[in-house]
């Protein structure tokens, strides 16, 4: 029989939570930290499959303080999955409004018809069912499924894998020594029976107000005695925090997400479309003939994602084919229909 030795945390020190014991011990520590602390938040007052995917794509890209007005909005304007899916693109983008990454909007729409038609609106409940529609991966299928049907499923967002990398691992910093793969697994295996919902948002809780990646406040956390990474992590993100600062590679024109944002902000204001050469001078001071390819390669990007739609200037009663060779400043671009 093979000996686990173990750690002053009282876990083992290849990070496998082996003693029921302890990890019950930690389990009931986490539960009621959340139950005190925990913030009130919308989508934590809903079952509803549709609400927590809505939130759960918003929540991958910003703050939660930021996240709720767009939530309730969204909601507001997109109550249910047929809602959203009977909505044009450009009604969702405006909806959408500044929340940026467009390309989840337009995998949201996605979803919602592909639910619509096959699923017949119902959200799938099914981990691996959910994977398969556009944008959902692991970790918001896992959100799903635990937090609309309740499932005893674990999960990694960024938080969720700092947390369960520190407490059943141990130090994160300078970088996870931890594979994903090990680590959903131990996610996995630590989500005590019957509490799957309550026990990943106290993990998630915990990530965003604790156990944080810049400055963990250990002294203050509620499991510190059996987390694997309580005796080395203070000292490691000091060190990171002091060290030098590697040079930050400069993004070009073409890959910035900025400009993206921002022709669609003015997409949004302008129904009927804007010519690029126009839109070029909306957006870069002293703009020229010679950036005309530079925004095309911006709107190009924006239509090959579904949130843009370049059609030629013409007249409408010419039966001439447009010219592929024409000024290309003099096309018009809007939002998708």
């Amino acid at each position: 029989m093979m000996t686990v030795m173990r750690s002053e945390s009282g876990m083992s020190t290849n990070g496998d939570p082996t003693d029921p014991e302890s990890l019950g011990h930690i389990q009931r520590l986490l539960l009621a930290w959340y139950g005190a602390n925990a913030r009130d938040l919308p989508w934590r007052h809903t079952r509803d499959p549709y609400a927590i995917l809505v939130s759960e794509i918003m929540l991958q890209q910003i703050q939660v303080v930021r996240a709720i007005t767009f939530y309730l909005a969204f909601m507001a304007r997109f109550p249910t999955v047929e809602s959203l899916a009977r909505a044009s693109v450009s009604d969702v983008i405006h909806v959408w409004c500044d929340l940026g990454r467009y390309k989840r909007i337009t995998s949201l729409h996605t979803t919602a018809r592909r639910i619509v038609t096959d699923f017949g609106g119902i959200v799938p409940a099914d981990v691996a069912v959910l994977q398969t529609l556009p944008g959902i991966g692991p970790y918001t299928a896992g959100a799903v499924a635990c937090f609309a049907y309740g499932k005893d499923v674990g999960f990694l967002d960024t938080n969720a894998r700092r947390v369960i990398h520190r407490v059943f691992v141990g130090c994160d910093v300078p970088a996870a020594t931890a594979s994903m793969r090990r680590l959903q697994g131990l996610a996995s295996q630590v989500v005590p029976s019957g509490q799957g919902w309550s026990w990943n948002q106290a993990v998630i809780e915990l990530g965003a107000l604790t156990c944080t990646a810049r400055r963990p406040k250990c002294a203050a956390c509620h499991i510190q005695e059996h987390c694997a990474a309580r005796a080395t992590i203070a000292d490691a993100v000091s060190e990171r925090l002091t060290s030098p600062r590697g040079v930050v590679r400069r993004v070009g024109d073409g890959q910035n997400r900025l400009y993206r944002g921002r022709i669609l902000a003015e997409l949004r204001a302008e129904s009927a479309g804007v010519h690029l050469r126009d839109l070029g001078g909306r957006l870069r001071p002293g703009f020229t003939d010679e950036d005309v390819p530079w925004i095309a390669g911006v709107v190009e990007s924006l239509r090959k994602d579904g949130l843009a739609f370049i059609e030629e200037e013409r007249s409408l009663y010419s039966a001439e084919s447009v010219d592929p060779t024409a000024d290309a400043g003099s096309r018009m671009v809007r939002l998708p229909d």
